[in-house]
């Protein structure tokens, strides 16, 4: 007889006819048959029939290939469900797989059936329904995009409930003990914790994840809205699984939707206020000993920082401005989680600095002048919570995913006024005064691989401050920063070359603060790869050869600077070279205010050093006769330099040398030869001074130098014939000559100096000069 009985289906046919049927009317009346029948069992403990007629709809009408039959099958598991009542946990599993595969239904219809039904379940089943949450989730999601108004209106009422029982149901605050193991699968973690029957947010969090991947507008403000709903949830703690989702958050502020943009914006800002608002409060308990919102919560600082890292590169500059905000943020809030980060933060942050964006300009600025504020005040940072804080779900490979970014978070900035005034104490109190061992913050080496690739950029603005950074970092570890061998060194070099002054201007100040810091052979290889440098790029010497010396000779000792030069250059066999460096370097010397306290001492050979300078500078000197000539002026040498023109008259006077004399003849009216022109006041004195004047009047043709050299000449020639002729009547002068007087003069003055070896010098390196252009005129013809 019981056999009999199960192969009777388990309801009458006139409810298996109404329920087949087309009219929605008679399918509704055979739905509350249903509950009737339902009722009765319940009141019997009938459990065996329930669960037979929940089969048999399954299995007979769910599973038909007739729409009809689908949507009456819907509608007699509704009617199962609310006949259940609270009564219906047991039964709940298989009524809702039955409509779960409805909600994917191909035809729209019955989807909407499938909503409608799964409404009253969810009704009636409150809180138990959660346990479906994902797979429900997961449909809704798919129906966001729904193009039917009356599913999608449908399927709205039933996110809407759905967001209301989660709202209600109790969430356990505990904190998690294993985060990082607390959200796997999310086939393996149900989602309604068995023991508590509260929702486990880590069980629904991998589908999330999972999700933040789709395209479409409509599911993405689905989803953010959800987020939303979650992190308002005072007990659910969303903030410690932010890395889970975060980076599927950033990519929508890339849509071209405003409105998915907007709440995107909303949403990242409440994230971001919440972090600030944690680390000011920092866990705390209340008096009495209830828990509070944020107790035990450590945020996940470094894999938020990782995933923000690849986008402050992107493309979107919604993205990208927001990408810097939150690092920005996360400079005070967490350094020593950004401080091992810092290589590849500089790498991404000062490309910024020249974005075509003026906000984002402005938030790189921001962001690298406090980067590098942390650096520069930072030797041992103590660790934080934040540090040993891990990540409580695995976040995606953000560095894999194009980048983008946002622009406004204007509305937690003033009511966050009071946060970053904590957040700054926090950071001072976690950066300790100096250790008496300090600590590598980051790999410094990295560090200025980060910074020289910046020389690259096309831009100014980001090579300025890369060089402002290598200097910080030089004078704050400068062993670590730079060794002899590293291969930095020449790239610093090729940096003269940059078309930028101010580049060029930090660059020099750099090489120089790296040669103060090493021994004289690392300064002596420095000159010699600078006068190399020179040697291959003539333009360089001819455009920025001035700048590069005298910004040098301001950093560094200029003596020890001219005087290896001197001593390169006169070894140097590249003649024409030497040449046109030493005349560079004479009419630096001349002129440059930098220069001038060497000039002092070149006036007066009194001492042993200032002739020593003298003798050094005046043998390379030698490779350029006119600039030898005009050194021997400013050392008051004339005798000497009277005997140089001597010896110019008897080499070949070529155009390049008349027109050194003319550049000399213009010099003699500048300042620096003030005292020279006075000096032609007393030719009793000074009668070699006119010897030499009068000699570069005569190897002049007359052009324009001659009639000047002429007419200053003319002002004083009538005074010097009148007092080198005239006798003194006094017979108690020593010397009556007064040339013999300068002889003497000169002799004790100059003892130290062996003119005639000097004088026979020059004459060698000249006739090397001359032989070299005979040499290139042959090979030339």
């Amino acid at each position: 007889m019981d056999d009999i009985r199960s192969e009777l289906p388990p309801l009458q046919p006139n409810v298996i006819r109404g329920l087949s049927d087309k009219i929605y009317d008679k399918r509704k009346s055979a739905a509350f048959e249903i509950e009737r029948v339902i009722r009765t069992h319940l009141a019997n403990s009938d459990d065996q029939s329930i669960h037979q007629i929940i089969a048999f709809l399954s299995k007979e009408f769910i599973k038909s290939d007739q729409i009809n039959l689908r949507n009456g099958g819907l509608i007699g598991l509704a009617g199962v469900a609310i006949a259940l009542g609270q009564d219906i946990d047991p039964y709940l599993d298989p009524i809702i797989e039955a409509m779960l595969i409805c909600l994917e239904d191909p035809d729209t219809r019955v989807r909407y059936y499938a909503c409608e039904a799964m409404y009253n379940v969810a009704k009636v089943a409150k809180e138990s329904i959660l346990r479906h949450f994902n797979p429900i989730f997961d449909q809704l999601c798919n129906m966001s995009i729904e193009n039917d108004a009356p599913t999608k209106n449908g399927s709205a009422l039933l996110n809407r409930l759905l967001k209301d029982i989660l709202t209600e149901q109790s969430v356990d605050p505990r904190p998690h003990h294993d985060p990082l193991n607390s959200v796997s699968n999310h086939r393996e973690q149900p989602l309604i914790d068995s023991k508590t029957s509260r929702f486990n947010l880590p069980g629904f969090l991998p589908l999330l994840t999972e999700r933040m991947n789709v395209g479409e507008r409509l599911s993405k403000s689905f989803l953010v809205d959800w987020i939303a709903l979650l992190n308002s949830i005072p007990d659910l703690e969303l903030i410690i699984y932010l890395p889970a989702f975060l980076g599927g958050l950033m990519e929508f502020l890339s849509d071209s939707s405003s409105d998915v943009k907007t709440i995107t914006h909303v949403l990242l800002s409440d994230f971001l206020r919440e972090i600030r608002l944690s680390a000011r409060q920092d866990n705390t308990i209340n008096d009495d000993g209830l828990w509070e919102p944020g107790k035990g919560v450590k945020i996940a600082y470094e894999p938020i920082i990782n995933i923000m890292l690849p986008y402050l590169k992107s493309s979107e500059e919604e993205i990208q401005q927001t990408a810097l905000r939150w690092i920005d943020e996360f400079i005070n809030l967490a350094p020593d989680v950004i401080l091992p980060m810092m290589p590849q933060l500089i790498e991404s942050v000062l490309p910024c600095l020249a974005h075509p964006n003026i906000n984002i300009q402005h938030s790189a600025s921001e962001c690298n002048k406090n980067l590098f504020s942390l650096v520069e005040d930072s030797y041992q940072i103590q660790p934080s919570p934040s540090i040993v804080a891990k990540s409580p779900v695995p976040s995606e490979n953000a560095s894999q995913r194009p980048p983008s970014e946002l622009t406004s978070e204007t509305n937690y900035e003033n009511s966050e006024h009071q946060a970053d005034t904590v957040s700054q104490k926090t950071t001072e109190s976690r950066c300790q005064s100096r250790m008496d061992t300090e600590h590598d913050l980051f790999d410094y080496q990295l560090m200025v691989n980060s910074l020289t690739l910046q020389f690259l950029n096309t831009h100014e603005s980001p090579r300025i401050s890369s060089l402002d950074w290598l200097l910080m970092l030089h004078k704050k570890a400068p062993n670590k920063t730079f060794t002899p061998d590293d291969g930095t060194f020449p790239v610093l070099l090729k940096t003269l070359s940059d078309p930028s002054e101010e580049v060029v201007k930090r660059d020099l100040r750099l090489l120089a603060q790296i040669s103060s810091h090493t021994d004289k052979e690392y300064f002596y290889k420095f000159m010699a790869d600078l006068l190399s440098l020179f040697s291959t790029d003539r333009r360089l010497l001819e455009n920025r050869g001035s700048l590069i010396i005298r910004q040098l000779c301001l950093s560094l000792d200029s003596e020890q600077i001219y005087r290896t030069f001197a001593s390169i250059l006169e070894k140097d066999k590249d003649l024409e070279f030497a040449a046109m460096m030493v005349q560079n370097l004479n009419l630096i010397l001349m002129t440059s205010p930098e220069l001038s306290d060497l000039r002092k001492r070149l006036k007066s050979l009194d001492s042993k050093d200032s002739q020593v300078l003298f003798s050094c500078l005046y043998k390379s000197w030698c490779h350029s006769s006119v600039s030898a000539f005009s050194l021997c002026l400013l050392a008051q040498s004339y005798e000497h330099a009277a005997n140089l023109l001597h010896s110019m008259a008897e080499l070949e006077i070529s155009v390049a040398m008349l027109i050194q004399i003319d550049k000399l003849v213009q010099l003699l009216e500048s300042p620096v030869f003030t005292y020279l022109r006075l000096q032609l006041l007393e030719p009793d004195r000074y009668p070699y001074l006119f010897k030499c004047m009068y000699g570069l009047l005569m190897l002049l043709p007359q052009s324009s130098a001659f009639v000047t050299l002429k007419n200053r000449l003319s002002c004083v020639s009538s005074m010097g014939f009148l007092s080198v002729n005239s006798t003194p009547s006094s017979g108690g002068s020593r010397y009556t000559d007064p040339l013999r007087r300068v002889l003497k003069s000169s002799d004790s003055k100059d003892a130290g100096l062996k003119f005639p070896e000097l004088l026979s010098h020059f004459r060698g390196v000249q006739t090397k000069h001359e032989k070299s252009r005979k040499q290139g005129k042959i090979s030339s013809n």
